[in-house]
């Protein structure tokens, strides 16, 4: 009897200590989850920053952009100015909605006095006036200067859930400037790498229209970390009331 009950007192005392392990990881667990978000949270807030900084600084020349890209610079939403000829016969369509209208946003390549060429984000037409025909007035002819944001070039589908890109129907459903570019016969070694979104300059006719760079990144970081330490405390509470009835 006495073995016996040495050994129960053995398997409870066993028994406590795995659960106050157990407990101590959970909170270790939900701690460095909140203090995660916490460093998520100042990470995004000087990203905003940075971003509505460089969007009103003035604009620079692409030599400029393209310097900091050389030196590994986020060139990302920066201010550029650049001139050249748009190709219109070789523009290509990223799918996309604006104000509530479904439609497409204008990849039309842009060629540089040096040879060159960049591909510029004109902005949005509606589904119906997708095909350049409909929009002839819009196509702008002779040497034009763009103002705009350069946007870095995406290395992979940002997504599973983005479907694959339809070539053949010139629908893009991710911005795969490589594929843009190569689609319509482009030399890939005077494709600049990356892309102009150009501002909201009124095109004739009314479209392409400009300025669809959108800057309403999610910043939840702040709830996710009270969540994350409201559950961390929750579970020193649950296990203080525990320990208080088990005492008793």
């Amino acid at each position: 009897m006495a073995e016996t009950a040495n050994e129960a007192k053995g398997g409870g005392l066993l028994g406590r200590a795995a659960g106050i392990v157990l407990v101590l990881t959970a909170l270790a667990v939900l701690l460095s989850l909140g203090t995660w978000q916490v460093q998520r949270l100042h990470w995004k807030e000087g990203l905003l920053a940075a971003i509505a900084e460089r969007r009103t600084a003035p604009p620079v020349d692409l030599a400029a952009i393209e310097a900091m890209a050389r030196a590994g610079e986020d060139i990302d939403y920066r201010t550029v100015r650049v001139s050249g000829t748009y190709i219109n016969n070789k523009e290509r369509h990223f799918f996309a909605t604006y104000e509530g209208r479904t439609g497409y946003y204008v990849y039309t390549p842009l060629r540089l006095a040096d040879g060159r060429v960049l591909l510029v984000n004109r902005g949005f037409v509606s589904f119906e006036r997708k095909e350049p025909e409909m929009r002839k007035q819009g196509q702008l002819t002779g040497e034009q200067t763009v103002t705009g944001l350069a946007r870095a070039k995406l290395t992979a589908k940002p997504s599973w859930a983005v479907p694959d890109n339809d070539v053949a129907k010139n629908i893009f459903y991710w911005k795969d400037l490589d594929v843009m570019a190569s689609s319509v016969g482009l030399d890939a070694a005077k494709v600049v790498p990356f892309f102009v979104d150009a501002a909201a300059t009124p095109n004739p006719g009314g479209m392409p229209i400009g300025g669809v760079t959108q800057f309403d990144l999610p910043n939840n970081h702040l709830q996710y970390a009270v969540t994350w330490y409201g559950l961390a405390a929750a579970l020193v509470a649950v296990s203080g009331v525990f320990i208080l009835r088990r005492k008793r």
